[in-house]
């Protein structure tokens, strides 16, 4: 019988990779923690220690505070990912199977849109916004996060079109169908993929950005993220509030990345290699 030997590299990957992933998990350990604590338990010297008995009324409290935000963001968050999911599909399909003259050229210069900062945008966005009469409202932060979405959900769709067969648009083409009906019937229904990678990636952004929440929108329409950091103000702060609101806000983004997390990564994948 052959005993297999274990590299002493190997096995410092293991202990590096078990540190690392300790010194993750600590944040949240304590956050979970804390959440569970009743307030008067809360204190530098006992953070460790667990709770004498779990304290769930924080979670009805946080949840009762949070309730409007969630809404505010569900309603964000599913309308700017439809929309800029759909654009996005559309526009990789045309600069994927339908190339025209300087599409190349109008492609790149739609993915410059990627390696702009959102912060630098934010007053000229601001002003547009305004000067629409979206300001302030829900619908004028999906707008923005539409617009500002495009570049990466078009260079996602046009990478995930591209493994697509020329053969079948061609096939199509010959039995009479045009443009529209050939996207309806035959992209459209293979884009599911590609849909769930733009989804989750959408989603994750929308969900968790802050700073466009509570710039540009008025206290009725802030999304999650400003109703959250909202738990943490003032001088004397339960602790257990804003960890109890914190999971409740992690929540949602984390069971869709358990669930579908392997869909998000052989999408972003598509199109790396051909052939």
């Amino acid at each position: 019988m052959i005993k297999k030997t274990v590299r002493p590299s190997r096995v410092l990957l293991y202990a590096v990779l078990i540190l690392f992933s300790i010194a993750f998990l600590i944040p949240m350990y304590m956050t979970v923690l804390t959440s569970l604590k009743n307030p008067a338990e809360i204190n530098l010297l006992t953070a460790w220690k667990l709770p004498s008995r779990l304290y769930f009324e924080s979670y009805v409290k946080a949840w009762q505070l949070l309730g409007p935000n969630i809404k505010n963001s569900l309603i964000l968050t599913f309308s700017a990912t439809v929309i800029s999911a759909f654009v996005g599909s559309l526009n990789g399909y045309v600069f994927s199977k339908n190339k025209f003259r300087y599409s190349e050229l109008i492609f790149t210069l739609i993915l410059f849109g990627m390696f702009i900062p959102y912060q630098i945008i934010l007053i000229p966005l601001f002003r547009v916004l305004r000067q629409i009469g979206l300001y302030g409202s829900l619908g004028g932060l999906v707008l923005a996060h539409v617009v500002y979405g495009i570049p990466i959900v078009t260079l996602l769709f046009r990478n995930f079109y591209d493994q697509i067969p020329n053969e079948i648009m061609e096939s199509a083409k010959l039995d009479g169908a045009g443009y529209f009906p050939i996207y309806g019937k035959i992209i459209l229904p293979l884009s599911i993929p590609g849909f769930v990678t733009v989804g989750l990636w959408q989603v994750t952004q929308i969900w968790n950005e802050f700073l466009w929440g509570i710039t540009l929108t008025r206290q009725a329409s802030n999304p999650i993220t400003v109703g959250l950091s909202k738990l943490a103000g003032g001088q004397a702060v339960s602790w257990n509030l804003p960890m109890a609101g914190a999971l409740i806000t992690a929540l949602p983004v984390l069971i869709i990345y358990v669930f579908l997390g392997k869909y998000f990564i052989r999408g972003l994948l598509s199109g790396s290699v051909k052939g």
